[in-house]
């Protein structure tokens, strides 16, 4: 029997709960994956309090390293014992052994470890797809970028350092401040005493930024249109804070804005494309420009302390379960 953790109602972290699951062989176009390391995602958040409907009782998760021990029929790429990763596939990740659907998963190359494509699986994919597809930086920018301290933000301060792009980063304390400087970010903005779109008119001699990347929301929504230069546009890829709604007339107030709420599905399909994002990534891990290891680890049957700790913002960078 494997072992999983399911959820029968939405709510708090006390919802999930483990529980021993039958995971058989896998069918036609299917892998059986072993866990190594499932990471945790504040969607994941999102989809055990509601925000993101589930049919329910579900799984949960949609991230995880492991090594393959079967295939089905018709499975082409993918062998016993290869070392892989997924973000895309059905919930049910919080597991240590799951059948999924095998056009979802990603090789790990040699020279990554487990450890660390578990720390950038989902983030350093999302990095990628922001960085690059979204709102493409070509180097030489200076951005504006919310939650530099988070998982994604950690790989965000990498990223842009090897672009040769200027970070300005907000964070919630002095101590994530200098976590994010320390990964990449070239200036930090302490968002419990500085005034956000202030510091960024005087970091940029008041021009403003050409894109903001704001995964939080509600909370700094006015802060993100007010730190913008004309026909400058927010990437809304998150609303950890609440949900984001904008009057379009304030966004001509504002100097013809531009915002999209982009969508990992939208950007990591078809699988090719999704194994390019992830060539580019690990090549840039493999020559040193951007590490990952989770600050966080919990055990499987933790989760609803990890959840916790997520929701209360002491994290910094990746946290995981181990199964």
């Amino acid at each position: 029997m494997a072992q999983a953790i399911r959820f029968y109602e939405t709510g708090g972290p006390e919802v999930l709960k483990l529980e021993s699951v039958e995971v058989g062989a896998p069918g036609p176009g299917q892998a059986r994956v072993r866990h190594a390391y499932v990471a945790v995602n504040f969607i994941d958040i999102y989809f055990r309090t509601g925000r993101y409907p589930l049919a329910l009782p579900n799984g949960l998760g949609s991230d995880a390293v492991g090594v393959v021990e079967a295939v089905g029929p018709g499975v082409n790429g993918i062998a016993v014992g290869d070392r892989v990763g997924y973000l895309m596939g059905p919930q049910g990740a919080y597991s240590d052994v799951r059948v999924l659907p095998a056009d979802v998963l990603i090789p790990i190359p040699d020279g990554v470890s487990d450890r660390t494509a578990s720390t950038l699986m989902m983030k350093g994919m999302t990095a990628q797809y922001l960085f690059r597809q979204v709102f493409p930086l070509q180097g030489g920018e200076t951005i504006l970028y919310h939650a530099a301290a988070g998982g994604v933000g950690l790989v965000a301060c990498q990223w842009a350092r090897a672009l040769g792009v200027t970070m300005i980063g907000t964070v919630s304390t002095d101590e994530k401040a200098e976590i994010a400087r320390a990964h990449g970010c070239a200036h930090t903005i302490v968002t419990s005493r500085e005034d956000i779109a202030k510091r960024v008119r005087e970091l940029t001699d008041g021009k403003g930024v050409p894109v903001v990347y704001d995964s939080v929301g509600k909370d700094t929504l006015m802060a993100s249109l007010d730190s913008l230069q004309p026909r400058g546009t927010l990437v809304s890829n998150g609303t950890s804070s609440g949900p984001v709604v904008i009057d379009t007339m304030l966004l001509a107030a504002k100097g013809s804005l531009w915002v999209t709420r982009p969508a990992m599905l939208h950007y990591a399909q078809p699988h090719a494309h999704m194994l390019a994002m992830a060539d580019e990534l690990f090549g840039l891990v493999r020559a040193g420009k951007i590490t990952g290891e989770p600050n966080q680890s919990f055990a499987l049957a933790d989760a609803a302390q990890a959840h916790r700790a997520l929701e209360s913002r002491k994290t910094t960078g990746a946290t995981v379960l181990v199964p």
